[in-house]
């Protein structure tokens, strides 16, 4: 049976979409609008009942959770080398991935739909500017890890193959447009990601979900 990636465009879907691509799997995408509300369909809560994406279907069984999806791929496809064979780089790559996913994702969402976390218009406002000004801090960081990748002579951010890791960081510098953030203030990781997105398996991903790299628009 094949494969089925339940994904969103623009969303933190585009990690195993990425690295599907690159794999050449054999899987089915399936597009979920969440601008229309489909994550809340009960077709889809059938699907996962938390109303997320990315889901990865196999066969009879259905997984959630983008470092659950990473970690199944890199099994599913070894010669990928997604993850590092050395446990304690692997351990690295997933202790970042899991930063990226908890740290870094939540504090975007405060900025992209604050109606989540406070009632009142003069609140939310205050918490997107807030959190907008903690994400950018949270790029430093991505810009960091880019900075010091490209001194070592490393051709990606997890190593020498390219991983989740890549495929995050693209997405997260590409949201940071709509937290009114240039991507051009992070020199190290904008070059990165604007490598990352010339791969073919990238580059396949980004086409059928229709992406624009750079979202920032000067005030």
């Amino acid at each position: 049976m094949t494969m089925k990636l339940y994904f969103a465009p623009g969303a933190c879907s585009f990690v195993p979409h990425a690295l599907l691509e690159t794999a050449g799997a054999a899987y089915e995408p399936v597009l979920v609008k969440l601008h229309k509300g489909e994550q809340n369909e009960p077709a889809y809560r059938a699907i996962n009942p938390r109303g997320q994406v990315p889901v990865l279907v196999d066969g009879g069984e259905t997984i959630t959770q983008i470092v659950a999806i990473v970690t199944y791929l890199d099994a599913k496809f070894p010669e990928q080398q997604f993850l590092p064979k050395d446990p304690l780089a692997r351990t690295r790559v997933l202790e970042t991935l899991a930063w990226m996913n908890n740290t870094v994702h939540p504090t975007f969402t405060h900025v992209f739909m604050p109606f989540k976390f406070a009632g009142t218009p003069e609140t939310q406002a205050e918490l997107k500017a807030f959190n907008a000004k903690v994400y950018a801090g949270l790029l430093g960081e991505l810009e960091a890890m880019a900075q010091k990748a490209a001194g070592q002579g490393q051709a990606f951010l997890g190593g020498e193959r390219f991983g989740p890791l890549d495929a995050y960081a693209l997405t997260l510098l590409r949201w940071g447009g709509f937290a009114q953030i240039d991507p051009a203030g992070f020199p190290a990781l904008w070059a990165h990601v604007q490598k990352v997105a010339q791969l073919p398996g990238v580059a396949k991903a980004i086409e059928r979900e229709r992406l624009q790299l750079n979202l920032y628009k000067a005030a």
